[in-house]
């Protein structure tokens, strides 16, 4: 099967372990972490969208100060989440922040996300879908940037080891049963 760590890697020390939903942007993760915080799974919703919404750097102000403050807030995120019994899901994250800061550079960024991938059990991966990814007040970028960034993602997941679930493109409710199928057989 797909993933990228196990269960007796995983750092969470109790639990199902991590789970992370990476991939495109707009390509529907946030909106499927919704709907499994809906059925009763522990989430974590998406950290960028946190910050800017809290009033932190924007991407398209200043992509380096808001790549840190999002990778801040996945870390603390990750602590917050050893506590829990349950498998934990989480909309981006950790993992989507440091490719970010690795491609701006950052070698500290990429040694962090070779150690980062691993401590999660599964990721699953939303491909870029141009028929459901709409420009807003908190995603600017055209959809061209959005599935360039997916193409790096996929590569860094793969570049360390973790060969990601692809999420298919399903409405919202047969994604959702698609990923409790997965997810009950991990």
């Amino acid at each position: 099967m797909p993933g990228c760590g196990s269960p007796r890697h995983s750092d969470t020390g109790v639990g199902k372990g991590f789970i992370a939903i990476s991939g495109c942007s707009g390509g529907g993760k946030s909106s499927l972490v919704s709907a499994l915080s809906a059925r009763g799974y522990a989430t974590v919703s998406e950290p960028g969208l946190r910050l800017i919404k809290a009033g932190g750097p924007k991407p398209w102000e200043d992509m380096h100060g808001f790549l840190e403050g999002t990778a801040a807030l996945a870390r603390e995120d990750l602590k917050q989440a050893r506590t829990h019994h349950e498998m934990v899901i989480f909309d981006r994250g950790l993992i989507d922040a440091l490719s970010g800061l690795a491609q701006l550079g950052s070698a500290a960024a990429r040694k962090e996300l070779r150690r980062v991938i691993p401590r999660f059990r599964a990721v699953f991966f939303a491909p870029p879908w141009r028929e459901i990814f709409a420009q807003n007040d908190y995603r600017r970028h055209d959809f061209d940037s959005a599935a360039e960034e997916s193409d790096r993602l996929l590569a860094d997941l793969r570049a360390h080891g973790c060969e990601p679930i692809e999420l298919p493109k399903f409405r919202l409710d047969l994604r959702c049963e698609y990923m409790v199928a997965r997810l009950q057989s991990l």
